[in-house]
């Protein structure tokens, strides 16, 4: 019983492992397919089941009341056992315990109970160890089975996936073709309305340039009309302006006329035949009248023009003057008449009288002889001082000379090397010239300070080259004469058309004269040749010089057979006017200050008085007087006071009537601006500043 009692304990332990193994396999699926997501509930094959009621029943069987056993039996087991042993790789379908699991283990529960203990050792271990093989089968082929099961989900898994990615793919297709097609549909709006808007602008646009083209209609008839407004108002300015001055110079020679005939009303006039007859009244009413002219002329001058009325004013007064003379022609007469009916007694001694009258007249054509002469010494001049055209013949001579010293430089066609220092030389002197502006003092005086290097035989840099006058020996003379040419040229050129650059270019000038005077001496000579009226000089026309040659001496440009215009002429001669002007006031401000200026205003000065000691010329002569006093003007009157102011009154009084009497009625603008600049100067008791003059705040610049 012991013996039954030992096996029966080892079969139940036995069912309890196995219980506990497909327990823990049931718990390992559950956990694997809970990790995975994919694996089903362990499920206990119908093998498995028959394994366990068979051992039962053939326990049952081999224990006999008895205690015998059925061999047979016990040998069938194990080759049953064998004969349905699973192959290795083999798959078998499990299926999760039934519900009837239960039932049966109670069932075997209660049949083990009442088998007898004492079932032999040896058989119950062989049996337990098929069992325990069968069952190691069984969770090999169900890990199998699992593993199979798990890689079938995964790749259902990864169709899963796959699909929902073509689905989802598919979709964003969808999705961006219907953004595509709300962004076409979008620009097609917009474009339409940017059409639609464009078509708007374009019938706007449309709209202005029609309204702009009727305004430029209405604009350029104002224009035309106002055009031809100014032309009329020109027109009648013109012809009032003509009619004005015909008016005043009818006034100037009835004045004359009224003159002429004031002289033989002298108070101090006797008749030859009438002694004793008094003309002092005739005289009175005489300078009356010439007085009453010249204060009408006076204020009429002052006012402008003269009008029809001031004209007739002074006709009646020449008509009464003629009625004056005539009266006192008839007074004359009368007593004349009036003596012939004297006695004839005393016809002798008034003969001896009148015989010793005649020689006491016959006495006096000499000093009426000298008074002409004295009025010829008196009056205006044709040729300049002898004293100055000395100086303005040296100068000419100067120059040539200066031209004879660089001829081997002026004649290099041939040789290479000279013709390139000959370059280099010339673009280092004028290029410096060409900079000159009024920009600032810094930069003037870079300028003044190449121009002097180069003077000096320093090297100075031009367009990337090293220059110097002793590159040759006859470098220096021929910088001095280009570089005093460049600034005449420039003079004329540049200071023409912008007045304002005479006073910079002026006080390099200036510095470099003081520096290096023949640069200045020949300065000079080329203005004295391009202006002859600088010196000032009118050239007179000498037996044999062609038309062109005197046009040429006279400071005329002459190409072609074709003499400039008068207008162009007139600039280039106001430009050089206006630059030497500038050129007598000012000095270099960095310069030696001690010393006298080389070309000061003493030499306008001069100029100014021999101008006025010459016959005017129409048109020149007042542009030069007026640019003259407008540039030196200031300096003039702080210079010479008192001198100054009389020069002023004479030019108002005396020299201005005389260029009236040669200037044409189309030449009249130069003298209208200098007797308005006249005028204002003396009414105001001042000159005014040039404008563009340097001030020393420009030097800190």
């Amino acid at each position: 019983m012991e013996s039954w009692q030992l096996r029966f304990d080892t079969l139940e332990a036995l069912r309890l492992s196995s219980k506990g193994r497909l327990s823990y396999c049931s718990h390992w699926q559950e956990d694997e397919a809970a990790l995975e997501g994919c694996v089903a509930p362990v499920e206990l094959s119908p093998y498995c089941g028959w394994v366990l009621d068979s051992l039962g029943g053939q326990l049952a069987q081999e224990i006999t009341p008895s205690g015998t056993s059925t061999p047979k039996q016990s040998t069938a087991l194990p080759k049953r056992a064998s004969a349905e042993k699973i192959p290795p790789g083999s798959h078998r379908s499990s299926s999760p315990p039934s519900s009837t699991e239960p039932s049966e283990t109670k069932e075997n529960d209660h049949s083990l109970l009442e088998i007898n203990q004492e079932v032999v050792p040896a058989v119950l271990s062989s049996k337990v160890a098929k069992v325990e093989g069968c069952i190691r089968m069984y969770e090999e082929m169900h890990r199998l089975k699992a593993k199979e099961r798990l890689r079938q989900r995964q790749e259902e898994q990864e169709q899963m996936v796959r699909a929902a990615y073509a689905q989802a793919s598919e979709q964003l297709k969808r999705f961006d073709e219907l953004r595509e097609l709300k962004r076409h549909q979008e620009f097609q709006e917009l474009q339409e309305v940017m059409e639609k808007s464009s078509k708007e602008a374009q019938g706007q646009q449309e709209k202005l340039k029609e309204e702009h083209r009727h305004r430029a209609k209405i604009l350029n008839l104002k224009l035309r009309e106002a055009e031809e407004q100014r032309q009329r108002q020109e027109e009648l300015e013109r012809l009032r302006k003509e009619e004005g001055q015909e008016r005043l110079r009818r006034l100037y020679s009835i004045q004359e006329e009224l003159l002429q005939l004031n002289q033989q009303i002298d108070p101090n006039y006797r008749h030859k035949d009438l002694p004793r007859i008094d003309l002092s009244a005739y005289s009175n009413r005489g300078n009356q009248i010439c007085g009453l002219v010249s204060g009408l002329i006076r204020t009429t001058s002052e006012k402008g023009f003269p009008t029809q009325t001031d004209v007739a004013s002074t006709e009646r007064a020449l008509q009464e003057m003629r009625g004056l003379i005539s009266s006192m022609q008839q007074e004359i007469t009368a007593a004349l008449e009036e003596k012939k009916r004297k006695d004839e007694e005393e016809k002798k001694q008034k003969q001896k009288e009148l015989e010793k009258k005649e020689q006491m007249k016959s006495q006096t054509p000499a000093p009426a002889q000298q008074s002409g002469e004295k009025q010829q010494k008196e009056g205006l001049q044709v040729k300049t001082e002898e004293s100055i055209m000395q100086w303005y013949q040296q100068l000419q001579d100067a120059a040539e000379q200066c031209v004879a010293a660089f001829s081997e430089i002026g004649n290099c066609k041939g040789n290479t090397e000279v013709k390139k220092i000959k370059t280099n030389l010339q673009k280092a002197a004028t290029i410096p010239v060409s900079q000159i502006s009024s920009i600032s003092g810094s930069k003037l005086r870079e300028v003044f300070d190449k121009i002097n290097n180069l003077l000096s035989g320093k090297p100075v840099q031009t367009e990337g080259q090293t220059v110097s006058v002793t590159q040759h020996p006859q470098g220096l003379e021929f910088v001095c004469y280009k570089l005093a040419e460049k600034f005449v040229r420039h003079g004329e050129g540049e200071v023409s058309f912008h007045h304002d650059s005479a006073f910079p270019i002026a006080v390099v000038l200036s510095g470099i004269w003081e520096l290096h005077p023949r640069v200045g001496d020949i300065f000079l000579a080329h203005l004295h040749k391009k202006c002859p009226y600088s010196v000032p000089f009118y050239p007179a026309r000498k037996e044999g010089t062609s038309m062109e040659e005197y046009q040429r001496m006279l400071g005329y440009e002459v190409h072609d057979s074709k003499v400039e215009e008068q207008d162009h002429f007139l600039k280039r001669m106001s430009g050089m006017i206006r630059l030497y002007a500038a050129i007598i006031q000012l000095r270099w401000p960095y310069g030696n200050k001690q010393g006298a200026h080389p070309h000061g205003l003493s030499y306008g000065w001069r100029w100014l008085a021999q101008m006025l000691n010459l016959e005017p010329l129409a048109d020149v002569t007042a542009m030069l007087l007026l640019d003259f006093l407008e540039v030196c003007g200031n300096a003039l009157m702080k210079q010479y006071g008192i001198q100054f102011w009389k020069t002023m009154f004479f030019i108002q009084k005396s020299y201005i009537p005389r260029i009236e009497a040669v200037t044409s009625s189309g030449q009249m603008g130069c003298l209208s601006r200098l007797k308005n600049f006249v005028q204002k100067c003396l009414r105001a008791e001042e000159i005014p500043l040039p404008k563009g003059i340097l001030t020393p705040s420009f030097w800190r610049t």
